[in-house]
């Protein structure tokens, strides 16, 4: 049974950093694409990065040059390290496993977790 369990968000002030985490189970995760996604209330899930099995990354635009997507596959974690965070960034942050062919539509990922509240105050 595959399981995604992200953590790690919170309440920050504008311009500050911070670092959620994503860890799943019950799949080979090295072999796995996985994404990270953020959603706000009467809005659309968006796309925010995605990381290959190799390392290779995609960032949306919004966020290129401010967060960092990392993943660790001795410990089945990926990582989201968002700096110079902005009240635009507020949202719930989603991780999930690409299954589908591309990198950024929702439709193309499975097996999403709970998700992980991060707010920015200016």
């Amino acid at each position: 049974q595959v399981q995604v369990v992200e953590s790690g968000g919170g309440l920050v002030q504008a311009g500050a950093s911070l670092r959620v985490t994503c860890a799943a189970s019950g799949v080979t995760f090295w072999d796995n694409i996985m994404g990270w996604f953020r959603q706000v209330p009467g809005k659309e899930r968006e796309f925010v990065a995605a990381i290959m099995r190799f390392g290779g990354t995609y960032y949306a635009e919004a966020v290129k040059g401010r967060f960092t997507i990392s993943r660790d596959n001795v410990k089945n974690t990926v990582y989201l390290q968002m700096n110079n965070l902005q009240p635009e960034d507020t949202a719930v942050y989603y991780c999930a496993l690409k299954t589908g062919s591309s990198i950024s539509r929702t439709d193309d990922y499975r097996y999403w977790g709970q998700g992980t509240q991060v707010t920015v105050s200016s």
